[in-house]
């Protein structure tokens, strides 16, 4: 268990941002999602470091940040970008590698982005999917099920054939 916020902060911000960079597919907007989310947590520390879990806290703040982001996001029109750089990260440089990849993930409507992203990246069960997103296990399956086909569509991936049990 990590002592204090700093500590948490200093240990975590890599991998947080790395996280968030997954469900929104942008550098700036997963350092600013991330930094979003430990200020939260810094105003909360107290209560949720004494329930012994600051890192569940945050990514689930992190990923209810992200699905708020996102529905704003939909409202806007932007006129033009700007580019800059921002934070850099080796983790997120390499996830930039398979650009293809990440542009059909991005391409995902959000929900199942999330879910795909709390299961393959974060290595969480259906049932753990489900109680972070406030969602049935039913919905986390199905939501997987049509962003994995919707990946294999857009990259043009091949998988195996599912192997039928008797």
């Amino acid at each position: 268990m990590v002592d204090s916020f700093e500590a948490f902060v200093t240990a975590r911000t890599p991998a947080l941002v790395r996280y968030e960079f997954v469900l929104s597919g942008d550098r700036h907007d997963a350092a600013d999602l991330a930094q979003e989310a430990l200020a939260r947590l810094g105003a909360r520390w107290a209560r949720v470091s004494a329930k012994g879990d600051p890192e569940a806290y945050v990514r689930t703040t992190m990923a209810r940040l992200h699905i708020s982001w996102w529905r704003r996001r939909r409202r806007e029109h932007p006129t033009g970008s700007v580019p800059e750089r921002g934070y850099e990260d080796e983790g997120i440089a390499r996830a930039d590698g398979d650009a293809g990849l990440w542009r059909a993930v991005r391409a995902l409507p959000t929900r199942q982005r999330v879910v795909l992203v709390l299961r393959y990246y974060e290595s969480m069960s259906d049932e753990e999917i489900a109680r972070r997103l406030g969602i049935t296990r039913g919905t986390v399956r199905s939501q997987a099920a049509r962003g994995l086909d919707k990946l294999r569509a857009d990259t043009g991936v091949r998988t195996q054939e599912p192997v039928t049990r008797r």
